[in-house]
């Protein structure tokens, strides 16, 4: 069957119109407590200049996780190199620096609150969340916001950059390549390869209504001594560049 020009409609049933009762509550809450918005995706806008403005950065990106955060910041700098990292950290970080295409080095570290990816200029951040924590030095920095970090929404991750470059690359691919500014259906609103790794405005209206509500007893960060030492897992130091011990 030919399709008539013009037909196609993006927010054609059941997308973009739930009886109220499938959904989540958070958009209207934050809506009640004055904040605007028209197109659920406005909704991520404002959470990330929230973000910017609390982490001292110019930009921020939200995603689905921390881990691809990482992802895409190595492919963002097309890294084929070795990334030194602290043995004690979270198993996803080794993983993503393969899954990027570079090799990984282990070494000791006693770090809280955030680490290099040394040889990259990012930083993970996944274990702080605090005003201002964003560093003159950096030129990226990812944040998790998994349910046992200070800012719980459940899931999701940040990129936080000065770099508008870095922000609008890492939009566009997160986003499966697309342009939101263009229609679905123009023929520029592709850009290039994407992933699928954006955070929906449900969670970030919840990242909104728990930043509202963040105090200072909240505040508190993980470090090295919060994570096993990846270098006793086999896989990861067979894996690693070297011995795998540095």
């Amino acid at each position: 069957m030919e399709i008539e020009p013009g037909k196609y409609s993006y927010n054609s049933w059941p997308l973009g119109k739930l009886p109220d009762s499938w959904k989540r509550p958070e958009p209207d809450l934050i809506r009640n407590k004055g904040y605007s918005w028209e197109d659920p995706r406005d909704i991520v806008d404002i959470f990330e200049g929230k973000l910017a403005k609390y982490a001292g950065s110019k930009y921020a990106a939200v995603l689905d996780c921390d881990s691809h955060a990482l992802f895409l910041s190595l492919k963002f700098l097309d890294f084929k190199g070795e990334v030194s990292i602290p043995a004690r950290t979270y198993a996803s970080v080794p993983m993503q620096i393969l899954h990027a295409g570079a090799s990984y080095s282990f070494r000791d570290e006693a770090w809280h609150g955030k680490y290099e990816l040394k040889g990259t200029g990012i930083f993970d951040a996944a274990a702080q969340f605090k005003p201002g924590m964003f560093g003159n030095d950096s030129l990226i920095e990812t944040l998790s916001f998994q349910i046992k970090k200070v800012l719980p929404i459940g899931r999701g991750g940040a990129v936080l950059t000065d770099s508008k470059e870095v922000y609008e690359w890492i939009k566009l691919s997160s986003y499966d390549g697309r342009d939101l500014t263009s229609k679905y259906d123009s023929p520029g609103h592709i850009k290039g390869l994407g992933w699928h790794y954006y955070m929906t405005p449900e969670d970030a209206a919840r990242g909104i209504l728990l930043m509202d509500d963040l105090s200072e007893d909240r505040m508190f960060e993980l470090g090295w001594e919060n994570y096993p030492d990846l270098r006793e897992y086999e896989f990861l130091k067979k894996n690693a560049s070297g011995l795998g011990i540095h």
